[in-house]
């Protein structure tokens, strides 16, 4: 008799994206004709540049004769491109070969099925708030115990608390950690983490035998050269971290799916030889994966030539700017705003007694604007509520004036 893989029981009350869909989906059938400003999912909206379109076109338009067309390609990804990561690594000093990368479609994939590759009983660290994917793979990989309503998380997980004391950047647990989910800039509470403070996350990792799962995909949009894009940055980082990235937020590939994990040859945990996890993360790939699109990927290595990403960084500077607007206006009516600087969201501090969801509700029928709740994060995000700056400049606008005018605090 077949039987359900009941860790899906565990998981707690509807994904995070899907249930805002349902109150949306609510609001507009009760409110027929009420224009809703969405500032919460964080989707791309503007259009992909000149030189990354004529990449795509080019690749298409190889795929139109025989002397050019290409099938399956490399398992890892094409080595153009993964040339090009590796060059663009290198100019920010750190050094990696292509053969570390292996390009997918996307870092959400990835940092789902990254976890696979270490042993099922390994104890498991994230930042709390944390984007969502982090824990809830791990709990269908059976690495959890049952979800504590009252606590509003899961038990046999160790949760690192980012908090405004800490600048909602967490310190390493004090007990032994297996795997450490990080990320930054941070999704959703918009934190760059230092140098600093990555060193002791690396330092803890080399004492520990553990593996850093550092989420890198909003990296372009740190500005501050004092911060740090990589944890390959970071002395001892190779020998212990596993990065991920993605082209979706920076080049606007949400849709396209494009994204990159680093797994280092100098990788090692107990009982394992260097060499050994990034065959087996080799070895997952090719079992349960074909390879990105090849149209996806000469689109990524357009991103990547001087033109690509001079005109990704105007993208960048225009989802930015956006997100200037909505702290400025925001904190002009005295409400407390923590990121969007260095990062493409904004963390809002909930005025009052009312909880995350109840404010949702409340800027969706008094503003008509859409936010995400921090409860739907983790625990620790309970009292704040995530912003993106990701939208028309237009839409942006009409949302930031619908709630100086009419959000009553």
């Amino acid at each position: 008799m077949a039987k359900v893989n009941s860790n899906y029981r565990k998981l707690s009350a509807g994904y995070l994206f899907p249930e805002i869909g349902r109150r949306i989906k609510k609001f507009q059938q009760e409110n027929p004709g009420l224009k809703i400003r969405r500032l919460g999912i964080g989707n791309t909206t503007e259009p992909l540049t000149p030189a990354v379109i004529r990449g795509l076109h080019d690749a298409v338009d190889m795929l139109a004769f025989v002397d050019t067309y290409s099938g399956y390609g490399d398992e890892q990804g094409e080595n153009n491109l993964r040339s090009a990561l590796a060059s663009l690594y290198r100019e920010r000093g750190v050094e990696l070969e292509a053969d570390e990368f292996f390009i997918s479609d996307g870092a959400k994939p990835d940092a789902a099925n990254i976890q696979s590759i270490f042993s099922p009983d390994s104890l498991i660290a994230f930042q709390d708030p944390a984007y969502p994917v982090y824990v809830d793979s791990n709990v269908i990989a059976g690495r959890s115990g049952a979800y504590n309503l009252d606590q509003g998380e899961y038990n046999g997980f160790i949760y690192m608390v980012c908090r405004e004391d800490n600048g909602f950047i967490p310190e390493p647990p004090r007990q032994k950690a297996d795997l450490i989910y990080l990320c930054s800039p941070n999704n959703p509470t918009g934190s760059v983490a230092t140098h600093e403070q990555l060193q002791k996350f690396v330092d803890y990792a080399l004492e520990h035998q553990a593996v850093i799962i550092f989420d890198a995909s909003y990296s372009e949009f740190i500005t501050d050269t004092d911060l740090p894009r990589s944890i390959y940055e970071v002395e001892g980082a190779r020998s212990c971290a596993i990065e991920i990235n993605s082209f979706s937020k920076a080049a606007g590939f949400t849709g396209v799916r494009l994204g990159w994990s680093v797994v280092p040859f100098d990788l090692v945990v107990e009982e394992s030889k260097p060499g050994e996890l990034h065959s087996f993360w080799h070895r997952r790939q090719t079992t349960f994966f074909n390879g990105a699109s090849n149209i996806a990927q000469q689109g990524g290595v357009a991103v990547l030539t001087g033109q690509g990403m001079a005109e990704n960084r105007i993208l960048i500077d225009y989802y930015m700017e956006n997100a200037r607007l909505i702290r400025e206006a925001l904190t002009s009516i005295g409400l407390t705003v923590y990121g969007g600087v260095n990062a493409p969201y904004l963390w809002l501090k909930i005025p009052g007694e009312l909880n995350s969801w109840e404010f949702f509700d409340k800027l969706l029928n008094e503003a008509h604007v859409v936010g995400t709740p921090g409860s739907g994060f983790g625990p620790a995000g309970e009292g704040y509520f995530r912003l993106s700056a990701f939208g028309h400049r237009e839409d942006i606008g009409e949302a930031i004036d619908n709630i100086r005018k009419n959000l009553i605090l």
